[in-house]
């Protein structure tokens, strides 16, 4: 393949466009962000579920000691209808007397063994309410942290693409001057070799794989014509000459 001296030299501007839009790729990919994203995204994860799990455990407490209560209540009420009954003087019969007190002080136990009880649920129902109300508070944070992070990402995103845009307007204008088929073959090259398709002879070195080339390779180099499109030996790169490329 042949191609104009100019064209090849061209060849190294579109590189290093292409370098400088492949360095902002891998800096899009790799900020910082992403990780602090994914650690803020499962931490919110964890603590959402954790919230859940004791937001149930409080509606549980809650429950029992509705509950309890209810049992206190109908203990202290059938007593104090029995109390009711005693001092009404309606009862007559000294063994339904006894019955009654007996019943009474009964009740007065179950009662006094109930409100521990509730004593004891609202204590735990006190403890969940608390826990939901600390993990709440951390899920809030935790919350706060993945939006700032979010932000920070979006806008180092806004940053880079603007640059993006503005080095693709550049290769354009570069790429639009260089030959079709010297531009596909450079294409090619760069897919095959690792993002970089051309590579300047730079005083006897490839500056693509850094092989230095002996002085009877570098002659031979330099007796093609200047229109021919040399590949490197080592690499396949094509090899730009310039000024600098040695004797």
């Amino acid at each position: 393949m042949n191609a104009a001296p100019a064209d090849q030299i061209r060849l190294l501007d579109l590189q290093a466009i292409d370098s400088k839009l492949d360095q902002l790729a891998h800096r899009r990919r790799t900020l910082p962000e992403h990780a602090e994203i994914e650690k803020a995204n499962a931490d919110h994860t964890a603590l959402k579920d954790l919230v859940i799990a004791a937001q149930a455990q409080q509606g549980d407490t809650a429950r029992e000691l509705t509950k309890a209560e209810q049992d206190v209540e109908q203990v202290r009420a059938r007593a104090a209808r029995n109390q009711q009954r005693m001092d009404s003087g309606t009862v007559s019969s000294a063994k339904d007397l006894e019955n009654l007190q007996h019943e009474i002080g009964s009740l007065a136990k179950r009662q006094s063994d109930l409100e521990d009880v509730v004593l004891e649920v609202m204590e735990r129902t006190e403890a969940a309410q608390t826990r939901v109300t600390e993990l709440t508070a951390r899920l809030q944070h935790a919350e706060v942290v993945l939006a700032e992070a979010v932000s920070r990402r979006d806008a180092s995103f806004a940053e880079i693409d603007a640059e993006v845009a503005k080095v693709t307007r550049d290769r354009e204008a570069v790429a639009q001057v260089i030959p079709a088929d010297l531009l596909k073959v450079y294409t090619r090259l760069r897919e095959q070799q690792g993002g970089v398709g051309a590579a300047r002879l730079y005083q006897r070195r490839c500056e693509g794989c850094r092989v230095e080339f002996a002085v009877s390779d570098l002659n031979a180099i330099k007796a093609e014509p200047k229109d021919a499109v040399v590949r490197c030996e080592n690499c396949g790169r094509i090899l730009v000459r310039t000024a600098d490329s040695g004797s």
